[in-house]
C-alpha cells in the first residue's frame, strides 16, 4: 500500500482503545515514513479529540464519515469501531476508492459478509483483516514446520483459549456483551483462534458442533450495580473496575460518555448480558483434521494451548500470558516424534510490540511496500469471512442444536 517515497494516506475511523495505540499513536511513531493520517472520525467528539492528544499531530475531525471521505479522499482506511457497523464503514470506503484495514472481526453477520465481499471485487479495492496472531514468531514457526511435513498430515488439534478474569471480564463490561453488536465472542474473540486453525491447516472448515452457555457472568452474578463507579457492592466484588486508576481509559471514556451514555465501566452481572462465558467446539475440515476447540473467560490464567497431531507425531505449545508464577520470556515448541523419535524443543524468545512482535511484523508486511509473503501470512477479506463464519456456525449450533454444515449458511461465492 506504500514505499518510503510515498506516504499512505489514512484515515482512522474508531478512536477506542485498538485505533488510538495501535493504529493510532504507534503507526505514526514507527511507520512514519510510510503514513499520514489525513483525518479521524468517531460519533462522539470528545472522545476523538483525546484520542487526538495522544495520538499525535492535528489530523481533522469528524463525526460525518461521508465528509471525511469527501474532504480528505484518503487512499486508506483503518475501521475500529464497534463491529456490527465494520460493513457499512468498509464499503462506503471501498466505494470512495480507498483501500480498508479492518480490525477483526470482519463483521458479524453471512449478509455482512456478503455485502463487503460483493463491494471489493465490484470496486477492484483491497481489504486487510487485523489477524496479527499469525505474524506472531512463534505461530509462524509452527506453520512453517506444519508446512514442511514434519509430523507428517494434520489428522487432529487440540486448542484450548485461556481468558482471566480481568481480561475475560472486560468483554462483560463493554458493548461485546451483547450478541447484536459484536456475534458473541465466538465471532469477536474467536475469530482470531479460527482464522488460526484455518491458516495452520491449509483448509477450509466444514463442519461445526458447538456448544456455548452463560455460567458466570450476566444473571449468573450474585449481585450487580448500575456500574463500578457507583455500585453500592464494590467494595466486594472482584471485578471492580476503577476508572480513575487508569488514567489512559480513564480519559478514553468518562467524561465522553456525558455524549452517548457508553461507560466503560459496566456490570459484568448486568442481566441483559446475552452471549456466551463458557464456549467449546468441535470443527471437521476439509483435509480432514478434526479440531477440539474450547474458549473460557473468567480463568485465573491467560494463554492458549494448542497441538497438532499427526501420522509421524505431534507439534505442541502451551503459552503463557499471564499467570501467578514467573515464565520466561519466551515460548517453548515441542516436536515429538512417533516410533522412538525422541522430541526437539525449540524456544522462541519473545520480540518487543504487542502480540510478541506479531504487531509489529503486520505493520511492516502491510506498509513496508512489497515483502515476501511464503507462509500466507497476510489475511485478506475471505479469510476473515471464514473465521467469522465459522463462528457464526458455532453460535447456531450452541443455540439451536445439531451440527453446522458452513457451506449450507455461507454467502454465495464463499466456498
Amino acid at each position: 500500500m506504500s514505499n518510503t517515497h510515498n506516504r499512505t494516506r489514512y484515515a482512522l475511523v474508531g478512536t477506542g482503545n485498538r485505533g488510538t495505540t495501535m493504529w493510532g499513536a504507534e503507526l505514526l511513531a514507527g511507520w512514519s515514513d510510510h503514513v499520514e493520517l489525513v483525518g479521524i472520525c468517531d460519533l462522539n467528539r470528545m472522545r476523538a479529540e483525546r484520542a487526538r492528544g495522544m495520538i499525535g499531530g492535528e489530523a481533522p475531525l469528524y463525526r460525518d464519515f461521508a465528509t471525511l471521505l469527501a474532504e480528505q479522499r484518503p487512499s486508506l482506511v483503518i475501521v475500529c469501531t464497534p463491529d456490527h457497523n465494520h460493513d457499512d464503514l468498509i464499503v462506503q470506503a471501498l466505494e470512495a476508492g480507498a483501500d480498508v484495514i479492518s480490525e477483526k472481526p470482519l463483521t458479524t453477520t453471512v449478509e455482512k459478509i456478503a455485502r463487503i465481499r460483493e463491494a471489493e471485487a465490484r470496486t477492484g479495492r483491497r481489504v486487510d483483516v487485523s489477524f496479527n496472531y499469525r505474524f506472531a514468531p512463534t505461530a509462524a514457526k509452527m506453520k512453517a514446520l506444519i508446512d514442511a511435513g514434519t509430523i507428517g498430515a494434520v489428522t487432529s488439534v487440540d486448542f484450548h483459549w485461556y481468558l482471566d478474569n480481568r481480561h475475560g471480564a472486560d468483554y462483560f463490561r463493554r458493548w461485546h456483551a451483547y450478541t447484536k453488536n459484536s456475534g458473541s465472542l465466538f465471532v469477536h474473540k474467536a475469530t482470531h483462534h479460527f482464522d488460526l486453525l484455518n491458516w495452520y491447516l491449509g483448509s477450509d472448515p466444514v463442519e461445526v458442533k458447538a456448544f456455548g452457555e452463560l455460567l458466570h457472568y450476566g444473571a449468573k452474578g450474585p449481585f450487580r450495580g448500575p456500574r463500578c463507579k457507583v455500585c453500592p457492592h464494590k467494595a466486594e466484588c472482584p471485578y471492580f473496575l476503577d476508572l480513575e486508576a487508569d488514567p489512559f481509559l480513564d480519559a478514553l471514556y468518562e467524561d465522553p460518555s456525558a455524549e452517548d451514555g457508553y461507560v466503560r465501566d459496566a456490570c459484568v452481572f448486568r442481566e441483559d448480558i446475552d452471549i456466551p462465558d463458557t464456549m467449546t467446539a468441535v470443527i471437521r475440515y476439509g483435509s480432514g483434521a478434526q479440531v477440539s476447540y474450547s474458549l473460557n473467560t473468567y480463568m485465573p490464567v491467560e494463554g492458549h494451548h494448542i497441538a497438532f497431531n499427526g501420522h509421524l507425531g505431534r507439534i505442541e505449545l502451551r503459552q503463557y500470558e499471564k499467570q501467578p508464577w514467573e515464565m520466561p520470556r519466551a515460548d517453548e515448541i515441542l516436536v515429538v516424534k512417533s516410533f522412538g523419535g525422541g522430541v526437539e524443543r525449540i524456544e522462541m524468545p519473545h520480540e518487543a510490540g504487542g502480540h510478541y512482535g506479531g504487531d509489529n511484523r503486520m505493520r511492516d508486511m502491510i506498509f513496508k511496500g512489497a515483502q515476501a509473503d511464503p507462509l500466507g501470512q497476510r489475511a485478506g477479506s475471505r479469510a476473515g469471512a471464514m473465521s467469522v463464519l465459522t463462528g457464526l456456525a458455532a453460535l447456531k449450533s450452541a443455540r439451536e442444536g445439531g451440527s453446522v454444515r458452513l457451506a449450507d449458511i455461507a454467502p454465495a461465492g464463499l466456498f
